[in-house]
C-alpha cells in the first residue's frame, strides 16, 4: 500500500518503505539519510519521514536521486534495513528453538516516536521500548492498543504558570500508520456488541521493525458522535468513557487479533487497563465447549500481567451498575451467574469493579516492575490473597529497562563504538564488555558530554525563540523557558510526570539555601524542569505553576527553567544533556523510574532517593543517594529529605564537578560518569528486561498451559 501523496523517483522509491517502518527511529544512518533529503523540512516536520516525503519538492527528490553520495548512503541504509528484517539467527531463534505462536502485548499507550503522539509518559515509553526490543531480539510479539486521533494533551503554559490543555488532530496521511488488512485485502473493521452498546472499530497498523502494532480507532462511519470519541484522546473523558476505552482495548483487541488471523499463544497485559482481554478469552473457550473452570485455568496459564501502580487510588475501579450496563448477558456467555461474575473483580472490604483485581485473579503470572515495586505490590495485595506473609503473594518482578539504541545520544554512541565495541548494541547486556568503559580517555568522554549539554541549551533557546516569534509570549515566559541557560554550568535535570508523590518542588523547601547553591559566582548551578500534569489533575498543575513562577523570578537569575510540552524528542536532549538526574519520590511509591536509567546510560549520574530501580542500581560510586526520611511524619519528611539533597549538592556534587585538571577535565566527575555507564547499562537495558520476561514469565506460562492441556 502506498501513500498517494508520496511520489518518489524510481531509484529511491524504497524511501517510503523505510519511512513506514519505525525501526528508522533507532538507526542513526536512516535518520541521517532522511535529514539529508531536506534539513529544514526534517526539523519543521518534527523528524517525521512520512510527512517529509509528502511535503518535499519533486525537484529536490530528483536531485537526490542523481547525487552519488546520497545514493551510496541510500544503498547502505537499505542493505542494513533488509539485513535487520531478514535476520534469522536472532537471540530468540537461538534461545527458544522450535517455539511457535506469538505474544500479544496489550497496552493503553505506546511511546515509539514523537511523530506518533499516542503516549503520555513512562507506561507508554516502556511499552514502546518493549516492542522495539522484541524486534531487535526476534521475539514474535504483536502490540495491541489505540490509535488516538488527538493523542495526549499538548501542554501550553500561560503567563500565570498554569498548564493549559490543547489537543491537535493527527494528520493520518502524514503519520507512519496504515489501515490493517484482513487476509482478503480488505480494511479491518469489526463490530463490537456489549449489552445494548454496538460499536464499530477500525484497525490501523504500525510497523516497529519486525513487530506490528494493531491500533484501534472508533472514529468511523456507523458510530454515534459520542462513540467516535471513545478513541479520541488518551486518558480523556469521564469514568464511562474510561470504561468504554478499556472494553475496546481488552475485548475489541482480542477480537481484532482473531479477525486478522494473528497466531497468539500468550497474552501480556501492561497494567489493568487491558484486563478485559482475559474475560474475553474465557468467553471464547466456553463458546468452544469448555467449562468456565477449565477455560479460566487455560487462560490463566497463558496470561502475564504487569502491575505498576503502588497506591490503591491509582487502580481503575468502576461502579458495578456501570459494568452491568455494558456486560448484561456477558456472564451467561461465560457460563456463570451474575454473582460469580462480579466476584471476579471484587477486593474484599471494598466496593466496585477493580480492574487490577480482575487481572490478578485471571493471570497465572504477575509481576511488578522493579525489585522494590514487587515487594510493595505483594504487601499491597497480601490481604487480597489472604496470605500470612508477603512471600506467599504470587507477584514477582522484572525490573524495567530502556531501549538503548533509542535513548543513547549519538555522540556518546560514537564513543562507545570506538572504545567499548562497534557492536555494543548487539551485546548491551554483556556486563564484562562494559568494563571497557574505564579505558575511554577522560577527555574524550567529557568533551562528548559537554557537546550534549551545549546541544540541550541550544535546543531550549530555539524552543523559546520560536514561542516568542510565533505566539508573542510575555518576556517573563521567555525567561522561564530557559533563554538564560548557560552551556557550561552544572545542570540538574528533573523531568517527570507532575504527580504529587514525585515531589517536583521538593528542592524548593529552603529557598534561601537553594539560592546560595544556584547563584554561587564561582560554582553556579542551574536546574531544568519538564513534565506534564494529567489534564484533570489540578494538584499537578499547581506544582507546575510553582516551578514556573520561580523560573520567572529574576531573583534566580535564569538559573531555573521549565521546558514546555515534554515529549520523547525533548527527553532525548535532557537525559544526555544535563549533568545530574534528580529524582526525589516519596519512597516507596516509585514503581521504577526508567528516565533515570536513560540518563545513567548516557553518563549522567543520578541524584536519587533509594527507590524504584535506583535501589538496585546504586553502588556508592555511580551517583548519589540522599537519605530518605521514611521514619518521620509527613510534615517533617519533605524538609529532612530536601536538606539531605542540599547537603549532597554542597559537599559532594558541586565541588567534584568544578574540580578541574590542567586540561579543564573534571577527572573525579568523569570517574562517576564511567561508573554510571558501566554499572547501569547492562543491568538496565531492555534487552535484559525482555530476556527476563521470556525466560521467567513468557515461556514458563506456555509450558504451564501445555501441561494443563495434556492433563485435560
Amino acid at each position: 500500500m502506498t501513500n498517494a501523496k508520496i511520489r518518489l523517483p524510481k531509484r529511491i522509491e524504497r524511501l517510503e518503505e523505510v519511512a513506514y517502518n519505525l525501526c528508522w527511529s533507532w538507526n542513526p544512518g536512516a535518520r541521517g539519510l532522511f535529514k539529508s533529503v531536506d534539513r529544514t523540512l526534517w526539523r519543521s516536520t518534527h523528524h517525521n519521514p512520512v510527512k517529509l516525503l509528502t511535503l518535499v519538492k519533486a525537484e529536490t527528490l530528483e536531485a537526490r536521486a542523481k547525487d552519488p553520495a546520497f545514493l551510496q548512503w541510500y544503498d547502505s541504509v537499505l542493505a542494513q534495513f533488509d539485513d535487520y528484517l531478514g535476520k534469522s539467527d536472532t537471540w530468540f531463534a537461538q534461545s527458544q528453538p522450535g517455539r511457535e505462536g506469538g505474544i500479544a502485548y496489550f497496552s493503553a499507550e505506546f511511546g515509539l516516536h514523537n511523530s506518533l503522539p499516542i503516549y503520555s509518559g513512562g507506561l507508554g515509553i516502556l511499552a514502546g521500548d518493549h516492542c522495539k526490543t522484541a524486534s531487535d531480539l526476534g521475539i514474535p510479539l504483536v502490540g495491541v492498543g489505540f490509535m488516538y486521533p488527538q493523542g495526549y494533551v499538548v501542554q501550553r503554559i500561560g503567563v500565570e504558570g498554569w498548564q493549559r490543555n490543547h489537543y491537535e488532530q493527527l494528520d493520518w496521511e502524514s503519520a507512519p500508520v496504515r489501515p490493517a488488512e484482513t487476509a482478503d485485502g480488505k480494511e479491518c473493521v469489526i463490530r463490537l456488541d456489549l449489552g445494548a452498546w454496538p460499536l464499530h472499530v477500525k484497525v490501523w497498523k504500525v510497523q516497529a521493525g519486525r513487530v506490528p502494532l494493531y491500533l484501534m480507532d472508533t472514529n468511523v462511519p456507523g458510530n454515534t458522535p459520542g462513540d467516535r470519541e471513545v478513541s479520541g484522546r488518551l486518558y480523556g473523558g469521564d469514568q464511562k468513557m474510561r470504561l468504554r476505552q478499556e472494553i475496546v482495548l481488552g475485548i475489541g483487541g482480542t477480537r481484532i487479533l482473531r479477525t486478522l488471523g494473528v497466531d497468539v499463544q500468550l497474552y501480556h497485559a501492561n497494567e489493568g487497563h487491558a484486563a478485559f482481554l482475559m474475560l474475553e478469552r474465557i468467553r471464547e473457550r466456553v463458546a468452544a465447549g469448555a467449562s468456565f473452570a477449565d477455560a479460566r485455568r487455560e487462560v490463566a496459564a497463558s496470561s502475564v500481567f504487569t502491575t505498576h501502580t503502588p497506591v490503591p487510588a491509582g487502580h481503575d475501579v468502576f461502579p458495578e451498575p456501570l459494568i452491568e450496563e455494558y456486560f448484561k448477558g456477558y456472564w451467561e456467555e461465560l457460563g456463570i451467574d451474575k454473582k460469580e461474575f462480579f466476584a471476579l473483580s471484587r477486593v474484599p472490604g471494598r466496593e466496585g469493579w477493580n480492574m487490577t483485581a480482575l487481572a490478578l485473579r485471571l493471570a497465572e503470572r504477575k509481576n511488578g516492575v522493579s525489585k522494590r515495586n514487587g515487594i510493595v505490590s505483594r504487601e499491597m495485595w497480601k490481604d487480597f490473597y489472604k496470605a500470612e506473609g508477603v512471600d506467599e503473594v504470587p507477584i514477582g518482578h522484572v525490573t524495567n529497562g530502556v531501549h538503548m539504541p533509542t535513548w543513547v545520544n549519538q555522540d556518546i554512541d560514537d564513543v562507545f563504538g570506538q572504545y567499548v565495541s562497534k557492536d555494543w548494541k548487539l551485546h548491551q547486556d554483556d556486563a564484562p564488555m562494559w568494563a571497557k568503559v574505564k579505558d575511554i580517555p577522560n577527555e574524550i568522554l567529557w568533551r562528548a558530554h559537554e557537546g550534549c549539554r551545549r546541544s540541550l541549551v541550544s535546543f531550549v533557546r530555539r524552543q523559546v525563540s520560536r514561542r516568542w516569534r510565533k505566539d508573542h509570549v510575555d518576556a517573563t515566559q521567555v525567561l522561564a523557558g530557559g533563554a538564560l541557560l548557560d552551556g557550561g554550568m552544572l545542570t540538574l535535570g528533573f523531568a517527570r510526570r507532575f504527580a504529587p508523590y514525585k515531589r517536583a518542588t521538593l528542592i524548593f523547601q529552603d529557598i534561601e539555601r537553594l539560592k546560595k547553591i544556584l547563584l554561587d559566582p564561582w560554582k553556579p548551578v542551574q536546574i531544568v524542569f519538564a513534565g506534564k500534569s494529567h489534564p484533570a489533575d489540578d494538584g499537578g498543575k499547581k506544582l507546575i505553576q510553582q516551578v514556573y513562577n520561580l523560573a520567572k523570578d529574576p531573583a534566580f537569575g535564569g538559573h531555573i527553567a521549565f521546558i514546555e510540552d515534554y515529549d520523547m524528542h525533548k527527553a532525548r536532549y535532557l537525559v544526555s544533556g544535563v549533568d545530574v538526574w534528580l529524582n526525589n519520590p516519596l519512597a516507596p511509591l516509585e514503581a521504577c523510574g526508567t528516565s533515570g536509567q536513560k540518563a545513567a546510560a548516557n553518563g549522567v549520574p543520578n541524584l536519587s532517593i533509594l527507590d524504584g530501580w535506583w535501589e538496585e542500581g546504586f553502588t556508592g560510586e555511580n551517583g548519589w543517594a540522599p537519605k530518605a526520611s521514611t521514619h518521620l511524619p509527613d510534615a517533617e519528611r519533605d524538609a529532612a529529605d530536601a536538606a539531605s539533597i542540599y547537603q549532597v549538592l554542597e559537599e559532594q556534587i558541586v565541588p567534584l564537578f568544578y574540580e578541574r585538571g590542567p586540561d579543564g577535565v573534571p577527572d573525579g566527575w568523569v570517574r562517576v560518569m564511567k561508573e554510571s555507564i558501566r554499572t547501569s547499562t547492562p543491568q538496565f537495558c531492555s534487552n535484559r528486561m525482555l530476556k527476563d520476561y521470556v525466560e521467567q514469565f513468557y515461556f514458563p506460562s506456555v509450558e504451564s498451559m501445555e501441561k494443563k492441556a495434556v492433563a485435560a
